[in-house]
């Protein structure tokens, strides 16, 4: 899989996930992805929710890794 492919896939994964945010009165952003790291940026309610990184890992990251396996980690970096 190409680069741009993976950001692709990033990105459809993220548009899976960011009305599940919204509704929450949150938002993801995506920053970069690098190697097999995903950098976004958790913002709105999410920035501040004491769940964040339970939402970080079994959501957002989960649904990344299905739609680009070869993802290993999904970061935010405030």
């Amino acid at each position: 899989m190409t680069a741009q492919e993976t950001l692709e896939n990033v990105e459809k994964a993220l548009d899976e996930i960011r009305p599940f945010l919204i509704s929450d009165g949150g938002n993801i952003k995506l920053l970069s992805v690098e190697n097999s790291v995903v950098k976004v940026q958790l913002e709105g309610a999410c920035n501040g929710c004491s769940v964040n990184q339970m939402t970080l890992k079994n959501g957002v990251e989960a649904t990344i890794k299905k739609y680009a396996p070869q993802i290993e980690e999904v970061v935010n970096v405030g």
